[in-house]
């Protein structure tokens, strides 16, 4: 694949998930495996691997503005709790007015 044409949903990935990602794959997708390698519990890895994929399911909502995409980017990654982003978010819609 060419660099011009990675997908913006890797693009928009820390190293970190993206290296978490080929060991996903490399270890045939056991998280049990992912677990012992990182030398943490499988709830751990879990926990993780839930993340990741709401990051891509992020990146993918082309419905989302830019504002509403951030905010859940900040909360996926522990920059802004749960909470305090639905805040932001309903009061941005409501000045928006939908």
């Amino acid at each position: 694949m060419r660099v011009e044409t990675v997908p913006d949903w890797i693009v928009n990935l820390e190293d970190e998930d993206l290296a978490f990602i080929k060991r996903f794959l490399l270890a045939s997708g056991s998280l049990k495996e992912i677990a012992k390698q990182y030398g943490v519990t499988y709830p751990t890895v879990r926990l993780r691997l839930d993340r990741l994929i709401q990051k891509i399911k992020i990146n993918d909502d082309t419905s989302n503005e830019p504002y509403i995409a951030l905010v859940k980017r900040l909360a996926v990654n522990d920059k802004l709790d749960f909470d305090t982003a639905k805040v932001l978010i309903a009061e941005y819609k409501k000045v928006k007015g939908e």
